[in-house]
């Protein structure tokens, strides 16, 4: 039996209620498991408007000199009071993107109040960036005096292949790397920075938009688990509706065929009765 014969033993009307079967066992598993998909992208953001909604507080509620940075710091909103340092120890960082144009973050330290002491008399900064720009031109002079910030924290970044920090042009590196600035800076630093929000830091310069905060895919990891087990349901659907299928169409096939007349053997000879043959 050709293709076309199959078909139609696909088609014909015993079948149509297992293919209605399979039509809706599959839609009802393509909706479940879109909606549990969807509540696992809605618990994702809610989790990302939850750390940008977080209350601002004074860094030392958050963060001390010398503690590592946690993922509960990422993102978080705090206030910084103190003093900016040299204009020559500020630094462009290149690479930045920002409402569609490609420029660079003037990243500079700002030194914490109440961090000199006799043993650490240059004191303990955070590297702050102040604005963006889309040329690295000269540097912008830092606010004089005693300041008050508002920042957004984030985490050091890593090594990039194009860092130039140290290089032919000091003043322009490719990544916020707290390492490789602490041989340079006479601070102890922060193992990471903000990106502030006060136009008053930022020298007349745009302020840098600061990045998403990251979330863990494992947030809301329940919902993702079950949209996974509605696509398996209906990819197992779709297959035991093919098994069936195929089987119900075999069947036919062979009860077809079995009721068909056996076809006459082909030859060139006749039967001759024998008493044609009798002179």
């Amino acid at each position: 039996m050709g293709p076309t014969g199959t078909f139609r033993l696909w088609v014909r009307p015993p079948m149509w209620g297992l293919h209605a079967l399979a039509v809706v066992a599959a839609i009802i598993c393509f909706i479940g498991g879109s909606w549990q998909f969807g509540a696992y992208d809605q618990r994702q953001e809610h989790e990302r408007a939850d750390r940008q909604e977080v209350p601002t507080v004074p860094i030392a509620e958050a963060w001390q000199p010398g503690d590592p940075f946690l993922d509960t710091m990422n993102h978080r909103p705090v206030t910084v009071s103190g003093t900016f340092g040299a204009d020559d120890e500020q630094h462009w960082v290149s690479g930045r993107e920002q409402d569609g144009s490609t420029g660079y973050w003037l990243l500079a330290p700002f030194v914490l109040d109440g961090t000199q002491d006799a043993e650490d008399p240059e004191g303990t900064a955070i590297l702050v960036v102040r604005g963006f720009s889309t040329e690295a031109g000269p540097m912008p002079e830092v606010p004089s005096g005693e300041q008050t910030a508002r920042v957004v924290l984030e985490p050091g970044e890593k090594a990039h292949p194009d860092d130039t920090a140290g290089g032919a042009d000091a003043d322009v590196i490719s990544a916020v790397r707290v390492p490789a600035l602490v041989n340079e800076l006479p601070y102890a630093l922060f193992p990471g920075f903000g990106i502030t929000t006060s136009t008053e830091v930022a020298g007349g310069l745009e302020l840098a938009v600061p990045p998403e905060p990251e979330v863990s895919w494992t947030v809301g990891m329940r919902n993702l688990a079950y949209s996974m087990q509605w696509w398996v349901f209906g990819l197992f659907a779709l297959y035991m509706w093919w098994r069936m299928g195929r089987d119900l169409v075999a069947n036919e096939r062979a009860r077809r065929e079995g009721d068909a007349p056996p076809l006459e053997p082909a030859s060139a000879e006749r039967s001759v009765p024998v008493d044609s043959l009798t002179p």
